[in-house]
């Protein structure tokens, strides 16, 4: 199965001819990177957004894979934080930064002789709720993954069979995921929560998550993880770090991280709306 979809992701590419992705880092637009290159060599460009909801460590992390794999990458800004209708954060912030994005890139994918939008869209995205998928699809934007119904399962085993030391790597959408819906984002509290999750990333932690609300810092970690965290970490250091971020109030999800938890509000936020 993982052999036929691949073969159906390079002949999409050789279809394409010439492409340029949307390249996050993260493992989906890693791999459709990967194959892009293996398939069209020079004639595929990986380009990566930058602006405040992205971590800094991310965007080294997009750096070191385009070198590993061999793609030509470029780095461009975007401004989704000049439009109030994202920094609003609306249950549909997405489609605004989407927007933002290809409304940046297609421009030059033009300029420069690339017919082709790529992305890392995969199955799975196309059963949540992803308000920057319509956004990149009004766009002419394609998802090669989501095209060959691949998932995110497959994404990371397609991964590992092309040697990509990061096919296990956790998931990380951006910055702005981080706070409930209705309240406003601004730069400060981005770096604000991006300073708290590389904090808890040098103490050996992954998978997690810092959810913002107000003045309140919501730590989230796998659950498993949960009864070690609290026995063996400086709680008063910890909390005293995040103190200095700018945060008031510290707390533990005795949940845990779970992916999707954002949405969990949606049926009653629009509801409300």
């Amino acid at each position: 199965m993982l052999e036929t979809k691949l073969a159906q992701l390079q002949a999409l590419f050789q279809d394409m001819e010439q492409a340029l992705i949307a390249y996050s880092g993260g493992v989906d637009s890693t791999l459709v990177a990967k194959i892009a290159f293996d398939v069209l060599g020079d004639r595929a460009l990986a380009m990566t957004a930058v602006s405040p909801s992205l971590l800094p460590e991310e965007l080294e992390d997009a750096k070191i894979q385009a070198v590993q794999i061999g793609i030509t990458h470029q780095i461009i800004q975007t401004h989704e934080m000049d439009n109030p209708n994202y920094t609003a954060n609306p249950v549909n912030r997405c489609y605004f930064c989407k927007s933002e994005l290809h409304d940046t890139l297609k421009p030059l994918a033009q300029q420069m002789g690339y017919p082709y939008i790529v992305d890392g869209v995969n199955a799975d995205d196309l059963r949540d709720y992803r308000p920057g998928i319509q956004a990149a699809k009004e766009r002419g934007v394609r998802s090669p993954l989501a095209e060959v119904g691949m998932t995110k399962a497959e994404v990371r085993q397609m991964s590992q069979h092309l040697g990509l030391p990061w096919w296990d790597k956790p998931a990380q959408p951006c910055l702005s995921s981080r706070f409930p819906y209705g309240e406003e984002i601004t730069v400060a509290k981005l770096q604000r929560v991006g300073r708290a999750e590389m904090y808890l990333r040098k103490l050996g932690l992954q998978n997690l998550r810092v959810r913002s609300e107000g003045d309140t810092a919501r730590i989230e970690l796998p659950p498993e993880k949960i009864k070690e965290f609290i026995l063996t970490t400086d709680l008063q250091t910890l909390v005293g770090a995040f103190q200095e971020f700018g945060f008031v109030y510290v707390t533990l999800d005795l949940e845990g991280y779970r992916s999707g938890k954002l949405n969990q509000v949606l049926p009653q936020v629009m509801t409300s709306v």
